[in-house]
This record gives C-alpha cells, sequence and structure tokens, in this order.
C-alpha cells in the first residue's frame, strides 16, 4: 500500500477541461480550488481515550454517552435543533498521520480503496457521526452512541431527517459479504 502525506503540491497541466487524465489538475483549477480552511466550531467529549477497543460505528456504540460543547460564538446556531431526536456530527479526524489509497478496513481482511470503507486514515480527515440527543444545555449538546474519539474538533452539526438521509434501497458493495460484525468489531491500532 502507498502511504501519502497530508502536505502535497497539486502539478500543472496544459488540459483545456482542467484535468490531464493522470490525475494532475491544470494550473487553473489549481488556483480556483485555492486553501481549504475551517474553524472547528466545538469540541466532542467521549469517554474514549485509547484508540485500541473503540466502537468503530455508532450503531456498535448505543447508549455510550457524551456532549458536544459549541464554542459560544456559534451557540445561537443551535435554535430549534432540540426538536431533533438524532443527529449527524461532522468531524475532524485529527489523530491519524497521513493516508493510504487502500487500506485493510476493520471488517474484512483483503484491501479495499478507502473511498469504498469508512477508514479514518483519508486524504481529507473528515469524520461523520449519526447520533442521538438527548439533551440540550445552553452550549452543550448531551448525546449518546458516540463512537467518536474523546477531543475531537466538531467542523459541523447537521439533522438526521430520515426523509433525506435513509435510502429505499441501497447495495452495499463488499460490506454485504463483510467478514466481521460491526457490532462485534473493535478499533484496534491499523489507521494509527
Amino acid at each position: 500500500m502507498v502511504e501519502h502525506c497530508r502536505d502535497f503540491t497539486l502539478q500543472a497541466s496544459g488540459s483545456a477541461d482542467g484535468c490531464s487524465g493522470n490525475g494532475e489538475l491544470s494550473a487553473t483549477k489549481e488556483a480556483e480550488m485555492g486553501e481549504i480552511k475551517y474553524d472547528p466550531i466545538g469540541i466532542i467529549h467521549s469517554p474514549y481515550h485509547e484508540i485500541e477497543g473503540m466502537p468503530i460505528q455508532p450503531c456498535a456504540a448505543m447508549g455510550v454517552g457524551g456532549t458536544v460543547e459549541i464554542k459560544p460564538e456559534y451557540a445561537g446556531g443551535l435554535k430549534d435543533i432540540d426538536g431533533f431526536s438524532h443527529l449527524i456530527l461532522i468531524y475532524h479526524l485529527h489523530l491519524p498521520e497521513g493516508f493510504s489509497l487502500e487500506v485493510i478496513p476493520f471488517l474484512d481482511d483483503s484491501p479495499k480503496g478507502v473511498f469504498a470503507t469508512r477508514a479514518p486514515k483519508r486524504p481529507n480527515s473528515i469524520g461523520l457521526s449519526t447520533v442521538k440527543l438527548i439533551e440540550v444545555k445552553d452550549n452543550i449538546l448531551y448525546i449518546e452512541n458516540v463512537d467518536i474519539w474523546d477531543s475531537t474538533p466538531l467542523l459541523d452539526i447537521k439533522p438526521y431527517v430520515p426523509q433525506f438521509d435513509v435510502q429505499g434501497h441501497a447495495e452495499i458493495g463488499w460490506y454485504s459479504k463483510a467478514k466481521y460484525n460491526v457490532r462485534e468489531k473493535k478499533s484496534d491500532l491499523r489507521f494509527k
């Protein structure tokens, strides 16, 4: 597996459509993209201080409590959030270093493309989890079904709406033959 570093420079090509066909972006497209920066809106607190043994998805963390502490300057954005039973947390996976385009996922023993997995070691360190909202007190959200490392920076919150988020019939690729059960399989150090 090829390891990649998060700090990289896009190479320029002369292609009119912005892509040379070999994965390189044109100088025009590179200039349009610029640098992307996010300011965390808060921090996620959980009982997980060790990577090894953590649940690998929220469905394997049923009943596990945590809190989301929203920065005071963003607390006004919590208006009406208490009407939702579940939230989608979008956060920065701040612990993994670098990434691989092929990984051996927790639920299988053979390499897969990173974009066909939920592996945390990704080109852009973005994670998401659907959690249960228990209570809102000022700028603190009390949540359950937490599968997130303690002190993880929170980038955004979206309400979970079944009419938007549940797909009627979805193909799940290699997961349909997954070797391990997601509710039983725990995190190890492979993505550290």
